[in-house]
Protein backbone atom coordinates (compact mmCIF):
# COMPACT_ATOMS: atom_id res chain seq x y z
CA UNK A 1 0.00 0.00 0.00
CA UNK A 2 1.98 3.51 -0.86
CA UNK A 3 2.38 5.89 1.88
CA UNK A 4 0.11 8.82 1.85
CA UNK A 5 0.90 12.32 0.30
CA UNK A 6 1.05 15.26 1.93
CA UNK A 7 -2.50 16.53 2.33
CA UNK A 8 -3.36 18.82 0.34
CA UNK A 9 -4.20 22.84 2.58
CA UNK A 10 -8.08 23.25 3.17
CA UNK A 11 -9.54 25.21 0.47
CA UNK A 12 -9.74 28.44 1.36
CA UNK A 13 -6.26 28.36 2.45
CA UNK A 14 -5.73 27.74 -1.01
CA UNK A 15 -7.66 30.74 -1.93
CA UNK A 16 -5.62 32.53 0.23
CA UNK A 17 -2.39 31.46 -1.51
CA UNK A 18 -3.42 32.08 -4.75
CA UNK A 19 -4.80 35.54 -4.15
CA UNK A 20 -1.52 36.02 -2.10
CA UNK A 21 0.54 35.34 -5.31
CA UNK A 22 -1.60 36.88 -8.25
CA UNK A 23 -1.34 40.00 -6.16
CA UNK A 24 2.27 39.82 -5.99
CA UNK A 25 2.42 39.64 -9.47
CA UNK A 26 0.72 42.64 -10.02
CA UNK A 27 1.87 44.59 -7.26
CA UNK A 28 5.57 43.96 -8.49
CA UNK A 29 4.46 44.48 -12.15
CA UNK A 30 3.46 48.07 -11.15
CA UNK A 31 6.04 48.77 -9.10
CA UNK A 32 8.98 48.20 -11.52
CA UNK A 33 10.20 50.39 -14.09
CA UNK A 34 9.48 54.17 -14.09
CA UNK A 35 7.52 54.94 -17.26
CA UNK A 36 5.56 51.89 -17.96
CA UNK A 37 4.49 53.35 -21.35
CA UNK A 38 4.67 56.05 -24.09
CA UNK A 39 2.20 58.15 -22.12
CA UNK A 40 3.35 57.11 -18.68
CA UNK A 41 6.00 58.89 -16.81
CA UNK A 42 7.03 58.52 -13.11
CA UNK A 43 9.98 61.15 -12.13
CA UNK A 44 11.06 62.00 -7.98
CA UNK A 45 12.33 65.73 -7.36
CA UNK A 46 12.78 66.61 -4.41
CA UNK A 47 12.08 63.67 -1.88
CA UNK A 48 8.83 63.81 -3.92
CA UNK A 49 7.30 61.08 -6.63
CA UNK A 50 5.41 63.05 -9.41
CA UNK A 51 3.46 60.55 -11.87
CA UNK A 52 1.78 61.14 -14.82
CA UNK A 53 -0.64 59.05 -17.20
CA UNK A 54 -1.93 60.77 -19.94
CA UNK A 55 -4.50 58.11 -21.32
CA UNK A 56 -5.83 56.94 -17.93
CA UNK A 57 -9.62 58.36 -17.77
CA UNK A 58 -10.64 61.16 -15.54
CA UNK A 59 -14.26 62.42 -14.01
CA UNK A 60 -14.52 64.47 -16.83
CA UNK A 61 -12.32 63.44 -19.59
CA UNK A 62 -13.06 59.21 -20.26
CA UNK A 63 -10.25 59.15 -22.57
CA UNK A 64 -7.88 61.16 -20.74
CA UNK A 65 -5.64 63.19 -23.04
CA UNK A 66 -6.90 61.63 -26.31
CA UNK A 67 -8.91 63.07 -28.52
CA UNK A 68 -12.97 61.49 -28.81
CA UNK A 69 -13.05 62.23 -32.22
CA UNK A 70 -10.38 60.57 -32.99
CA UNK A 71 -7.56 63.09 -33.92
CA UNK A 72 -7.03 67.10 -33.17
CA UNK A 73 -7.07 69.38 -36.16
CA UNK A 74 -5.06 72.65 -36.66
CA UNK A 75 -5.06 74.92 -39.52
CA UNK A 76 -2.56 77.62 -40.22
CA UNK A 77 -2.54 79.14 -43.45
CA UNK A 78 -2.08 76.82 -45.93
CA UNK A 79 -0.94 74.06 -43.62
CA UNK A 80 -3.23 71.31 -41.78
CA UNK A 81 -1.78 69.37 -38.63
CA UNK A 82 -3.71 66.13 -37.61
CA UNK A 83 -2.03 64.42 -34.46
CA UNK A 84 -3.64 62.06 -31.62
CA UNK A 85 -1.70 61.62 -28.34
CA UNK A 86 -1.17 57.91 -27.19
CA UNK A 87 -2.61 56.06 -29.72
CA UNK A 88 -2.95 56.02 -33.75
CA UNK A 89 -5.20 58.59 -35.38
CA UNK A 90 -9.05 57.19 -36.33
CA UNK A 91 -10.97 59.13 -38.88
CA UNK A 92 -15.26 58.81 -38.91
CA UNK A 93 -15.35 62.20 -40.66
CA UNK A 94 -13.07 64.81 -42.13
CA UNK A 95 -10.02 62.60 -43.07
CA UNK A 96 -6.96 64.22 -44.36
CA UNK A 97 -7.56 64.82 -48.25
CA UNK A 98 -3.71 64.63 -49.63
CA UNK A 99 -1.45 63.54 -51.69
CA UNK A 100 1.77 61.10 -50.86
CA UNK A 101 0.11 59.59 -47.47
CA UNK A 102 1.35 56.03 -48.59
CA UNK A 103 3.27 56.07 -45.24
CA UNK A 104 0.86 56.42 -43.23
CA UNK A 105 -2.15 54.21 -44.47
CA UNK A 106 -1.96 55.13 -48.00
CA UNK A 107 -4.89 57.37 -50.11
CA UNK A 108 -7.76 55.67 -49.07
CA UNK A 109 -6.72 55.34 -45.50
CA UNK A 110 -4.78 58.73 -44.94
CA UNK A 111 -3.66 59.18 -41.61
CA UNK A 112 -4.90 55.55 -39.88
CA UNK A 113 -1.57 54.34 -39.40
CA UNK A 114 0.29 57.03 -37.65
CA UNK A 115 -0.05 59.23 -34.73
CA UNK A 116 0.72 63.00 -36.57
CA UNK A 117 0.59 63.79 -40.09
CA UNK A 118 0.42 67.45 -41.85
CA UNK A 119 -0.83 69.35 -45.08
CA UNK A 120 0.99 71.45 -46.86
CA UNK A 121 0.11 73.28 -49.70
CA UNK A 122 3.12 72.51 -52.52
CA UNK A 123 2.39 74.25 -56.17
CA UNK A 124 -1.49 74.10 -55.86
CA UNK A 125 -1.23 70.18 -54.11
CA UNK A 126 -1.58 69.50 -50.85
CA UNK A 127 0.80 67.35 -49.33
CA UNK A 128 1.17 65.06 -46.67
CA UNK A 129 4.10 64.32 -44.74
CA UNK A 130 4.03 61.57 -41.80
CA UNK A 131 5.94 63.80 -38.48
CA UNK A 132 4.55 61.16 -35.79
CA UNK A 133 4.65 57.92 -34.98
CA UNK A 134 3.56 55.72 -31.98
CA UNK A 135 6.11 53.79 -31.88
CA UNK A 136 8.34 56.37 -31.67
CA UNK A 137 7.50 58.71 -28.89
CA UNK A 138 8.69 60.45 -25.83
CA UNK A 139 7.32 61.81 -22.51
CA UNK A 140 9.61 63.83 -20.36
CA UNK A 141 8.33 67.01 -18.46
CA UNK A 142 8.01 70.54 -19.64
CA UNK A 143 10.23 72.19 -17.07
CA UNK A 144 12.53 70.13 -15.17
CA UNK A 145 12.67 72.21 -12.22
CA UNK A 146 8.62 72.68 -11.78
CA UNK A 147 7.33 68.98 -12.58
CA UNK A 148 4.04 70.30 -11.83
CA UNK A 149 3.82 72.35 -14.87
CA UNK A 150 3.11 69.73 -17.46
CA UNK A 151 4.78 67.27 -19.82
CA UNK A 152 5.39 66.97 -23.14
CA UNK A 153 5.12 64.07 -25.92
CA UNK A 154 7.36 64.33 -28.75
CA UNK A 155 6.57 61.95 -31.47
CA UNK A 156 8.99 61.04 -34.17
CA UNK A 157 8.93 60.24 -37.77
CA UNK A 158 11.95 59.66 -40.09
CA UNK A 159 12.52 62.87 -41.10
CA UNK A 160 10.56 64.63 -38.89
CA UNK A 161 8.67 65.29 -35.64
CA UNK A 162 6.36 66.98 -33.45
CA UNK A 163 6.02 68.23 -29.77
CA UNK A 164 3.24 68.76 -28.35
CA UNK A 165 3.13 70.48 -24.91
CA UNK A 166 0.40 69.55 -22.16
CA UNK A 167 0.40 72.14 -19.67
CA UNK A 168 -1.54 71.31 -16.47
CA UNK A 169 -4.69 72.89 -16.31
CA UNK A 170 -7.15 71.00 -13.74
CA UNK A 171 -10.20 72.80 -14.70
CA UNK A 172 -10.29 73.39 -18.09
CA UNK A 173 -9.34 71.25 -21.41
CA UNK A 174 -8.00 74.24 -24.14
CA UNK A 175 -7.17 72.18 -27.75
CA UNK A 176 -4.88 73.78 -29.88
CA UNK A 177 -5.20 76.24 -32.34
CA UNK A 178 -1.89 77.15 -33.74
CA UNK A 179 1.54 74.98 -34.00
CA UNK A 180 5.09 76.66 -35.10
CA UNK A 181 7.28 74.95 -37.50
CA UNK A 182 11.08 74.83 -36.53
CA UNK A 183 13.89 73.52 -39.00
CA UNK A 184 13.07 71.40 -41.85
CA UNK A 185 10.03 69.70 -40.46
CA UNK A 186 9.90 69.44 -36.88
CA UNK A 187 6.55 70.35 -35.46
CA UNK A 188 5.05 72.45 -31.94
CA UNK A 189 1.76 73.02 -30.43
CA UNK A 190 0.77 73.72 -27.32
CA UNK A 191 -2.78 72.98 -24.75
CA UNK A 192 -3.98 73.03 -20.98
CA UNK A 193 -5.67 69.89 -19.96
CA UNK A 194 -6.17 68.05 -16.17
CA UNK A 195 -4.34 64.89 -17.90
CA UNK A 196 -1.31 67.07 -18.18
CA UNK A 197 -1.17 67.40 -14.14
CA UNK A 198 0.72 65.04 -11.80
CA UNK A 199 -1.95 61.85 -10.70
CA UNK A 200 0.06 61.23 -7.57
CA UNK A 201 2.60 63.21 -5.50
CA UNK A 202 3.70 61.42 -2.58
CA UNK A 203 6.60 62.30 0.12
CA UNK A 204 9.83 59.88 -0.28
CA UNK A 205 10.15 57.12 2.25
CA UNK A 206 6.54 58.20 3.50
CA UNK A 207 3.51 55.22 2.83
CA UNK A 208 3.84 51.98 2.22
CA UNK A 209 5.12 51.73 -1.65
CA UNK A 210 4.53 49.07 -3.74
CA UNK A 211 3.60 47.01 -0.17
CA UNK A 212 0.56 49.36 0.35
CA UNK A 213 -0.40 48.35 -3.20
CA UNK A 214 -0.15 44.99 -3.09
CA UNK A 215 -2.00 44.79 0.48
CA UNK A 216 -4.68 46.96 -1.15
CA UNK A 217 -4.93 44.45 -4.27
CA UNK A 218 -5.01 41.73 -1.92
CA UNK A 219 -8.18 42.89 -0.26
CA UNK A 220 -9.64 44.04 -3.31
CA UNK A 221 -9.17 40.45 -4.20
CA UNK A 222 -10.47 38.72 -1.49
CA UNK A 223 -13.63 41.65 -1.28
CA UNK A 224 -14.68 40.49 -4.90
CA UNK A 225 -14.18 36.94 -4.15
CA UNK A 226 -16.94 36.75 -1.26
CA UNK A 227 -19.28 39.21 -2.81
CA UNK A 228 -19.27 37.11 -6.09
CA UNK A 229 -19.47 34.16 -3.60
CA UNK A 230 -22.14 35.52 -1.89
CA UNK A 231 -24.41 36.65 -4.86
CA UNK A 232 -23.84 33.64 -6.30
CA UNK A 233 -24.91 31.46 -2.68
CA UNK A 234 -27.67 33.71 -2.54
CA UNK A 235 -29.36 34.02 -5.53
CA UNK A 236 -28.86 30.65 -7.17
CA UNK A 237 -28.50 28.11 -4.13
CA UNK A 238 -31.12 29.72 -2.43
CA UNK A 239 -29.22 30.14 1.42
CA UNK A 240 -30.63 33.67 2.67
CA UNK A 241 -28.80 33.64 5.92
CA UNK A 242 -25.30 34.68 6.95
CA UNK A 243 -24.20 30.85 5.29
CA UNK A 244 -24.57 32.69 2.10
CA UNK A 245 -21.04 34.08 2.73
CA UNK A 246 -18.46 31.49 1.41
CA UNK A 247 -16.34 29.38 3.50
CA UNK A 248 -18.05 30.76 6.79
CA UNK A 249 -16.84 28.53 9.24
CA UNK A 250 -13.18 29.33 8.12
CA UNK A 251 -13.44 33.19 9.10
CA UNK A 252 -14.74 32.80 11.34
CA UNK A 253 -11.94 30.31 12.80
CA UNK A 254 -9.25 32.33 11.04
CA UNK A 255 -8.52 34.50 14.21
CA UNK A 256 -8.32 31.47 16.56
CA UNK A 257 -5.90 29.90 13.55
CA UNK A 258 -3.56 32.48 13.73
CA UNK A 259 -3.52 32.42 17.63
CA UNK A 260 -2.63 29.23 17.27
CA UNK A 261 0.04 29.32 14.73
CA UNK A 262 1.35 32.80 17.06
CA UNK A 263 0.98 31.24 20.86
CA UNK A 264 3.44 28.13 20.25
CA UNK A 265 6.21 30.13 18.93
CA UNK A 266 5.90 32.41 21.34
CA UNK A 267 5.68 29.31 24.48
CA UNK A 268 9.05 27.85 23.38
CA UNK A 269 11.16 30.95 23.14
CA UNK A 270 10.08 31.22 26.85
CA UNK A 271 10.70 27.75 27.62
CA UNK A 272 14.14 27.70 25.85
CA UNK A 273 14.85 31.24 27.98
CA UNK A 274 14.02 29.25 31.22
CA UNK A 275 16.14 26.05 30.23
CA UNK A 276 18.99 28.30 29.61
CA UNK A 277 18.52 29.95 33.11
CA UNK A 278 18.65 27.01 34.80
CA UNK A 279 21.48 25.65 33.44
CA UNK A 280 23.34 28.29 35.55
CA UNK A 281 23.71 26.84 38.91
CA UNK A 282 25.16 28.84 42.05
CA UNK A 283 27.99 27.46 43.87
CA UNK A 284 28.80 28.91 47.27
CA UNK A 285 32.53 28.86 48.41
Amino acid sequence: MPAPGPRPPPRPVLLLILLFAAACSCGLAGAGGGGGGSCELSVARGGALYSFALAAPTPAHRHGVLSEDGFYKVAVNDSILWFQLCDEMLFNFDPPMCLNCEDCGGPLRCGTQCSALVSNNVGGYDVCTTIGSLSESHLSLIDESNPQKGVVVKMFSPKCSISVSVICDSTVAQVPDKFVVSGRCDYATTFKHPSGCARSISASGSGWGWFGTLFKTILSLLGGYILIGAVYRYYFLGIHSVEAIPNLDFWISLPQRIKTMLVPATRNRVNYNRDGLGAYVSVSH
